[in-house]
């Protein structure tokens, strides 16, 4: 698996496996004993999905060396702050049952961020987390952060697909040294994605699946992607996107799908914020 060196020196797989929304306890450790029977070795897991207990059984189960694994996992939104970020943290870490986790992401950009933010800057000092980063953070939230704590963000995870491509975010992002990294590379299957022309063509040229193309596509865009999938066939089809390399005119009509527009939601919208900071969960 090709790694990414991150700002602060250590090395993270640019391909991952994602286990959001995968709510039944047997599924969810099957489907990560699987992917990483396929190759994977980043597993990307939150509180807020509240399968952390199945991922650390699985990753216990494969009997893998834990300095092979990548584990991330987030904090969720109750507890961003200082004390909060602290507490969720080992509980986090026990339903992981490891020592330490190798990034740590705040997980929405609410809430009193800078108080978590120095909670998990404490963290990783303690060697309790390898690397810290954010999720859903706009530039201006994560220049925001920058400006007034001491260790850049290692990785912003946002949605990167090819109908929001985040043409301004993911330069910003590079820019500042923060590795952008894509949840939901398929938008879920949303705006016929899969039986989209433009990406079913060059998938033909090639003798690749669409899904296959998107991830090239954001591989070559120098972006982490997580793909997510109880399918093992689906799983060795997603990693397997090393062996050809998109033209510039195939990354140029890609580009031309953009739309600019989450196909889920914005995290600017007003209703959408007040709905999650009352979304208490048992974690």
């Amino acid at each position: 698996m090709q790694t990414v060196k991150l700002n602060n020196g250590i090395e993270m797989p640019l391909l991952g496996f994602g286990v959001f929304q995968m709510s039944d306890p047997a599924e969810c450790e099957s489907a990560v004993i699987d992917a990483i029977d396929t190759g994977y070795r980043l597993i990307d897991t939150a509180a807020s999905y509240q399968n952390e207990t199945q991922v650390g059984n699985a990753l216990k189960q494969t009997g893998i060396a834990r300095d092979e694994l990548f584990v991330t996992t987030k904090l969720w939104l109750q507890d961003t702050n200082y004390e909060g970020a602290k507490a969720q943290f080992e509980r986090s870490l026990n339903r992981l049952q490891l020592d330490y986790v190798d990034l740590y992401l705040i997980h929405q950009p609410y809430g009193d961020v800078h108080g978590a933010w120095r909670a998990m800057e404490e963290l990783q000092q303690a060697g309790k987390i390898r690397a810290i980063g954010v999720s859903n953070f706009h530039p201006d939230r994560l220049a925001d952060l920058i400006a007034f704590n001491k260790v850049t963000p290692a990785v912003n995870q946002i949605e990167v697909n090819p109908f929001n491509q985040q043409l301004h975010a993911v330069p910003w992002n590079q820019s500042r040294g923060i590795l952008p990294e894509a949840w939901a590379p398929f938008a879920e299957g949303k705006n016929g994605l899969f039986q989209h022309p433009v990406l079913t063509a060059i998938g033909q040229k090639y003798g690749k699946s669409v899904g296959q193309v998107v991830l090239r596509w954001i591989f070559q865009r120098g972006i982490i992607s997580l793909a997510k999938t109880v399918r093992k066939e689906r799983m060795e089809e997603n990693i397997n996107i090393l062996d050809f390399e998109l033209s510039a005119e195939d990354m140029l009509q890609i580009t031309a799908i953009d739309t600019a527009t989450s196909a889920f939601f914005s995290h600017r919208d007003p209703a959408r914020v007040e709905w999650l900071a009352g979304r208490k969960l048992d974690v």
